[in-house]
């Protein structure tokens, strides 16, 4: 069953800023609660608490909320009043559309001296003879019961006629909860015969599920067709017996109505689940090891060779709006894959390409997926060319130029590039002229070898 978590509790209380213990204030309709726990220890201060439309068989667990002020817990499942004595500043209490019949449990609201409002609308205690006369009487307190003032006249009639009204409420009673006797065996036969009958199917869907004969291993798509068909019928057949069948409006059959319809509700996610695991099967490469084309998720992309910069392009048109955490990229050397959102698009490649040397970048205006892959092959030609005709065209303008002023064209040569001596500078001084043999300084050699 589902009962009050901490994290329930904390989600509920964001306008608090999710702290609990200073907590006025919490809503906790429609979250399929079956079980009151742990707000009289977490929520001290809780004057505001919303229980409506759950499955809450039993007032239990408040009674240390001592500023609890208005307490809600219509649409639920609750048979008596109970265990609010502790709820000392209590001055509204709406149980609308829950099952109590015990309508002289009513009594113990006597301590809580500050209940203006009762709300009992839609409970069967509702139906007996001298109801509203017996809540009148019983509770000094009210000012209103079922959104009705409580006229003076009207208490003062009420406790006259007390004693005779608190009989009938009792016999009535009794009458009620015998009837509650026999539906809760009802209940149980009902829920033993659901059990029994599921058993049935599980052990047919057994017996259908393991073939003993091999002849029907050919024919097995056929049989798997035909199985959940099969299945389907069965549903659909089981879904009309269980909604068409009459069953007295109870809090067993309240509870068995909210069961039964979460169980479809799982059949359906697992059978979602199992279809999707069957989807994301997919063939990326052959039993032989070629790498296919593959586009899963239905992507326009283009494919471009940048001879220039020697690297080829993917431009791949994920979504704008889609968060780049969902995006795995993987560039092998003969082609790349990219997941969006678990769904493979793989491209082969025309060539080679480096995968370490590889980037992936999301444009900020189209929110495109832009993957650089450099070549393996480092031949760059296009930067050649452009070099060669620069130089071309550099040549004839110089000469051209030498020409129009009729001087004569000298090759220069770039002495760094040549490792051979420099002569022009072994030469004698000028100032040892005649003085002997000719001495070469030996810090010029020495610059001349290096």
């Amino acid at each position: 069953f589902l009962s009050v978590t901490e994290d329930l509790i904390r989600r509920r209380a964001e306008h608090n800023n999710c702290e609990i213990f200073s907590l006025e204030e919490i809503s906790l309709h429609q979250q399929e609660i079956e079980k009151l726990e742990h707000l009289d220890k977490w929520c001290r201060d809780l004057k505001i608490l919303y229980l409506q439309n759950n499955l809450i068989p039993k007032i239990e667990n408040v009674s240390k909320l001592k500023k609890l002020e208005y307490l809600n817990a219509a649409l639920n499942n609750i048979e008596r009043i109970e265990n609010l004595e502790g709820c000392e500043e209590l001055k509204k209490l709406d149980l609308t559309a829950n099952f109590i019949g015990e309508l002289s449990s009513i009594e113990s609201l006597k301590c809580n001296i500050h209940l203006k409002e009762l709300f009992l609308v839609g409970n069967p205690c509702t139906e007996f003879e001298g109801y509203r006369q017996f809540v009148v009487a019983t509770l000094h307190q009210l000012k209103y019961l079922d959104s009705k003032e409580i006229e003076r006249s009207e208490r003062i009639k009420a406790l006259q006629n007390y004693p005779e009204v608190k009989w009938k409420i009792r016999e009535q009673e009794q009458a009620y909860l015998l009837k509650r006797a026999r539906e809760k065996e009802e209940a149980q036969r009902r829920m033993q015969e659901r059990k029994d009958e599921k058993q049935k199917q599980m052990d047919c869907k057994l017996g259908f599920d393991s073939p003993d004969s091999p002849q029907e291993k050919p024919n097995q798509a056929e049989g798997d067709g035909e199985q959940e068909r099969c299945r389907t019928f069965e549903n659909d057949d089981e879904d009309r017996k269980f909604w068409e069948e009459p069953t007295p409006y109870t809090p067993e059959s309240r509870l068995e109505t909210h069961r039964y319809i979460e169980e479809k509700r799982r059949a359906k996610d697992n059978i979602r689940e199992s279809k999707k695991r069957e989807k994301t099967a997919w063939t990326l490469v052959t039993a032989e090891g070629k790498v296919l084309n593959v586009n899963v998720p239905k992507l326009h992309f283009s494919l471009k060779d940048d001879e220039e910069n020697n690297q080829i392009v993917l431009d791949l048109a994920v979504y704008r709006h889609l968060d780049t955490s969902l995006l795995d990229i993987d560039v092998q050397p003969t082609y790349v894959r990219v997941l969006v959102k678990g769904k493979p698009f793989q491209l082969v490649l025309p060539e080679e390409v480096k995968p370490d040397s590889s980037s992936a970048k999301r444009s900020q205006t189209t929110g495109h997926l832009v993957v650089t892959m450099p070549k393996a092959k480092e031949i760059i030609l296009a930067k050649q060319k452009v070099s060669a005709s620069i130089k071309r065209s550099d040549c004839n303008s110089q000469q051209k130029n030498m020409r129009r002023s009729g001087q004569v064209e000298k090759l220069e040569v770039d002495p760094s590039k040549y490792s051979f001596p420099d002569v022009t500078k072994i030469i004698q001084d000028k100032e040892r002229t005649g003085q002997g043999p000719i001495k070469f300084q030996p810090q010029k050699i020495t610059e001349v070898k290096k």
